[in-house]
């Protein structure tokens, strides 16, 4: 439905910028002035001002849709503006603009008491210490973060939300995510949040495998760092959610984590639609075996990890689009480490959410 609807939603959420700009000015500037001079508590609005006023809830609706469904969006950035414009019209009416108000009021033998404060300088003051708040914990303490993908199964689903802890390695200033103070240093096996090395502007969550300066070899879904192999077991069952069919199941331990890994020991070619699978839009992984029509064993990896970089890897080994492909990741790229899953629904899925995954720690 809201696909159906994005057209008219990013056309609405281009006029809200200007369409709020007008109003803000006119509510905390012109307003006030047209109800001194007209000797009234409030003064009628101009029809095309009435219009605009009308359609600027509909309008901000459709912009705060467009920034949910973005998946390119630095909230850090958006909070950012919201607290410097709220705070700055809250500052300025309090030492300037408030000060000639009361004064125009007393000059037309009102009493300034009677003119009523503008909505816009309201709601900044409301919502100006609310911003600064969700800011200052989204940036230095706790971030949400939703699982796009199944490169981390069975560890993480897509549709789960999940905390992420921002001072693990450090606190950084939002937006030019410079860091400030030395908190921790990433750990192998940590699950981490972090911006793709090939478009900063985009969130990956993969688990940090290779450290600064570590030697590591993937062959057959075994890792071997710096010639010694991971304690890697692997489960009698198999891995069948109706979509993912046929999937191997090992118990892994990278440093002090140790967590399920899902693989493929021979991948096909093809991605059949399966009828068991309850994900709208997602077609079938079915692992082949040995003797399996067009089946093939994965490339092997092998690479040296730079200093002050990182060797990222998704849990669900041979779906996963990771640094075996794209390289490392550079120590400034760090967002912070996973933690826990706060709630779980996937939209394509039927059902509705898994509530068995709410509060769940992230091995």
């Amino acid at each position: 439905m809201l696909q159906t609807l994005m057209p008219l939603i990013v056309l609405l959420s281009w006029l809200a910028l200007p369409v709020t700009v007008v109003c803000i000015v006119d509510d905390w500037l012109l307003r006030p002035q047209r109800a001194i001079a007209a000797s009234a508590r409030t003064a009628r609005d101009a029809p095309l001002m009435r219009l605009l006023y009308g359609a600027l809830p509909v309008l901000i609706v459709a912009a705060v849709l467009r920034l949910l469904l973005a998946e390119r969006l630095d909230f850090s950035a958006v909070l950012l503006a919201i607290t410097v414009a709220t705070g700055l019209v809250w500052a300025l009416d309090a030492l300037a603009i408030a000060p000639r108000r009361s004064a125009a009021a007393r000059a037309a033998g009102r009493d300034p008491t009677l003119t009523p404060e503008p909505g816009t300088v309201d709601y900044a003051r409301s919502f100006f210490p609310v911003a600064l708040v969700v800011l200052l914990l989204r940036s230095f303490v706790f971030e949400p973060f939703r699982i796009p993908s199944d490169s981390m199964m069975p560890t993480l689903l897509d549709g789960d939300f999940i905390i992420v802890n921002k001072y693990a390695y450090g606190l950084r200033l939002p937006v030019i995510n410079r860091k400030i103070l030395d908190v921790g240093e990433p750990q192998r096996g940590d699950v981490v949040v972090f911006r793709w090395p090939v478009d900063p502007s985009t969130n990956f969550i993969k688990r940090l495998v290779g450290l600064p300066g570590d030697h590591v070899e993937v062959r057959d879904n075994r890792i071997v760092i710096n010639g010694k192999p991971l304690q890697f077991r692997v489960e009698p069952r198999k891995y069948d959610d109706g979509c993912y069919v046929n999937l191997s199941l090992a118990m892994e331990r990278l440093g002090r984590h140790e967590h399920e890994a899902l693989f493929c020991p021979v991948a096909l070619d093809r991605q059949p639609v399966l009828p068991a699978c309850n994900r709208r839009g997602v077609r079938g992984y079915v692992c082949g075996d040995e003797d399996a029509p067009g089946s093939g064993k994965m490339a092997p990896f092998v690479g040296d990890v730079p200093p002050g970089h990182y060797l990222m890897m998704g849990d669900n080994r041979d779906n996963s689009d990771d640094g075996r492909d794209w390289g490392y990741v550079p120590e400034e790229n760090l967002v912070g480490r996973a933690t826990r899953i706060w709630f779980n629904w996937d939209l394509r899925r039927s059902g509705g959410p898994l509530w068995s995954r709410i509060g769940s720690a992230i091995p």
